[in-house]
């Protein structure tokens, strides 16, 4: 299964909550005439994924963007976004612009679940890096994005952990060459190692320690919420020691990775921390909809309600 495609669970025992009544907030989000009304102010710029409102909105990534928008989200976050044709890319960016959605992340590159591709410092694995990067950089440009992600692949058991850092290290700062005069930002996405065994890039601390290194503007961390409580946990403290490194944040709760308040995870405590720090960035919603059809829409949308009601 790839990587970003959630499976859908099963309904949920227990009625729908914080809506003050499930039949009046499907009223207010699915009658245009309400649309104005439903908006909601959140204080942070969470993230949507293409198809998390898909019941709602349809199969139009148009349809979708609008019906976001609709709900009071400000960004949108799309991995597959480089692989979108031209024409859908600027279309796409058209109507983010014209909504108030600022683009977060797409993923930059091909990434290596299998093979040491930045660890193992051959040239012909970092040469092909750093021309997705230089591709990325005109897909930035035209859908008005700012990060991208980077995952430098499965480590090499063949060479000391040392030396593939180094390796890693010297490709991020080729990278990082190539993005900062357009502005850019590559944010390096540990993730954990239940999930994606054997990657070279696990925990907060080491990418911190990379960006450190790489002394870019351009490099700098992707802290996936979901990856970094299986990972290390402890997560408010890891965030405040990687602070000046964090760039975007990602969000899923544990286990299912679904969305806040499906699982252990308290998200109204961290994002209550993430705001008091003053961050202006995005929090993207990498996670599935524990719910499926329009009721798990609209649970979505009653969590990140709930969640973002900390101050």
């Amino acid at each position: 299964m790839k990587r970003r495609q959630f499976i859908k669970k099963g309904a949920l025992t227990g009625s729908l909550f914080a809506f003050g009544g499930a039949a009046f907030g499907a009223e207010l989000i699915t009658n245009p005439k309400f649309e104005s009304q439903s908006k909601h102010s959140f204080h942070l710029k969470y993230a949507p994924h293409e198809n998390m409102f898909k019941a709602h909105a349809g199969g139009s990534i148009i349809d979708q963007l609008e019906f976001m928008a609709d709900q009071g989200f400000t960004a949108f976050e799309d991995n597959e976004m480089r692989n979108r044709p031209v024409e859908v890319q600027k279309e796409m960016a058209k109507v983010m612009e014209k909504r108030g959605i600022e683009m977060g992340v797409f993923v930059a590159h091909k990434i290596y679940w299998r093979e040491p591709n930045l660890a193992s410092g051959k040239q012909e694995w970092r040469d092909e890096f750093l021309q997705y990067i230089k591709d990325a950089v005109e897909v930035a440009k035209r859908v008005n994005a700012k990060w991208m992600t980077v995952v430098p692949g499965h480590v090499d058991l063949r060479l000391h952990k040392s030396y593939q850092t180094a390796n890693v290290i010297e490709t991020l700062k080729r990278a990082g060459a190539i993005l900062e005069p357009h502005d850019l930002i590559m944010v390096l996405e540990p993730l954990n190692f239940r999930d994606h065994p054997g990657l070279f890039l696990a925990e907060s601390p080491q990418a911190y320690q990379i960006c450190k290194a790489v002394d870019s503007p351009s490099c700098k961390i992707l802290f996936d919420i979901y990856h970094q409580q299986i990972q290390e946990g402890n997560l408010i403290p890891n965030i405040k020691a990687c602070w000046e490194e964090i760039a975007y944040f990602q969000i899923g709760d544990n286990p299912g990775r679904n969305e806040p308040t499906s699982g252990e995870i308290n998200y109204k405590n961290i994002f209550k921390y993430i705001h008091s720090r003053g961050f202006s960035g995005i929090l993207g919603m990498e996670h599935g909809n524990s719910i499926p059809g329009k009721e798990g829409e609209l649970r979505v949308i009653a969590a990140y309600k709930e969640v973002d009601d900390f101050v």
